[in-house]
């Protein structure tokens, strides 16, 4: 090898003289020396100083959000909807409650039923409620509740036809949580079984739901689905008319003849409303009457317009 040996070329010569071989040196220093360990194992490192290892978590703080959303707990805010989740029974794991503010009747009873129920009340600053819900209007109490238990679709079916008119509310792509609440709201108040929700492209039971809501989502059950055409095509099997709302639909609300068959009420996104695969498997398609000029409705708004006319209807 150059360098390690006296025979002829074993030694590279240049301008400035003979140059010796790393004797197999540097093929030696290219081959990694593994994975870096982390900060606290290697000397020297401030959080080596330390000696406390990763930071710890301050068990009355709620666990930061994780990007997926599925597992991470939620903080419901809101003095009307904390009230209604506590009222139902909603499993919670923590009160929080801001120092300083006015206490009505509502956040009095929230108290007295967490304490009940040993949910840990914590009494934390104005500032701090801030911090922890977003800056979302909080109303000086926030509730920490799991994620959102949704139903099975055939356990939802099945409580729905026990009633005497069933009806359930279906989402298409309604991603504005703010909708979702407004919708559950209205379900609720017009006699509606249940919600079925699609698991993509659709907006979840999280916290501005809930508050928007104002605690319906707690005694409304809701299905979340992974198929909506698949879902529709089940209701359709267990004796559902499905019945969407469209602006081009083949009759309008005042013509469509309602009567106490379980119905399936299909809404569609705020911006381009039924998608063409849900829309061909309604069984029918429904356009609210407007006054010209009228583009169209809010999701939640034609939800709650439907919904009324089918309670006002089956009453009559």
């Amino acid at each position: 090898m150059a360098g390690n040996s006296r025979r002829h070329g074993a030694v590279r010569k240049s301008k400035k003289g003979p140059i010796a071989g790393s004797g197999g040196q540097s093929r030696r220093a290219l081959r990694g020396k593994g994975p870096t360990p982390p900060a606290e194992a290697r000397q020297g490192h401030p959080a080596a100083r330390r000696g406390s290892g990763p930071a710890r978590r301050d068990p009355s703080r709620p666990p930061a959000r994780n990007k997926g959303g599925d597992q991470a707990p939620e903080l419901l805010v809101g003095r009307n909807p904390v009230v209604e989740a506590l009222r139902a029974s909603v499993p919670a794991t923590a009160l929080y409650v801001a120092l300083g503010i006015d206490a009505d009747e509502r956040i009095s009873e929230a108290v007295r039923i967490a304490g009940n129920r040993g949910i840990a009340l914590l009494e934390v600053s104005r500032g701090e409620l801030d911090r922890r819900t977003g800056g979302l209007l909080h109303q000086g109490v926030a509730l920490q509740v799991p994620p959102f238990g949704y139903r099975h679709l055939p356990d939802l079916l099945a409580q729905a036809r026990e009633s005497t008119a069933p009806l359930l509310v279906a989402l298409d792509g309604v991603t504005d949580p703010r909708n979702l609440g407004a919708v559950i709201r209205s379900a609720l108040a017009f006699g509606a079984n249940g919600i079925v929700l699609p698991e993509r492209r659709s907006a979840g039971v999280t916290a501005v739901a809930w508050r928007t809501s104002a605690g319906a989502a707690a005694r409304l059950p809701i299905a979340q689905v992974t198929n909506l055409v698949r879902a529709l095509k089940d209701c359709q099997a267990s004796g559902f008319l499905v019945v969407g709302l469209d602006a081009d639909g083949d009759t309008t609300l005042d013509d469509f003849q309602l009567a106490l068959e379980p119905l399936v009420v299909v809404v569609g996104s705020e911006g381009r409303g039924l998608s063409r695969l849900v829309s061909a498997t309604c069984d029918v398609r429904v356009s609210i009457p407007m006054a010209a000029g009228a583009e169209s409705l809010n999701a939640s708004v034609a939800a709650a317009v439907t919904l009324a006319e089918v309670a006002r209807r089956r009453r009559s």
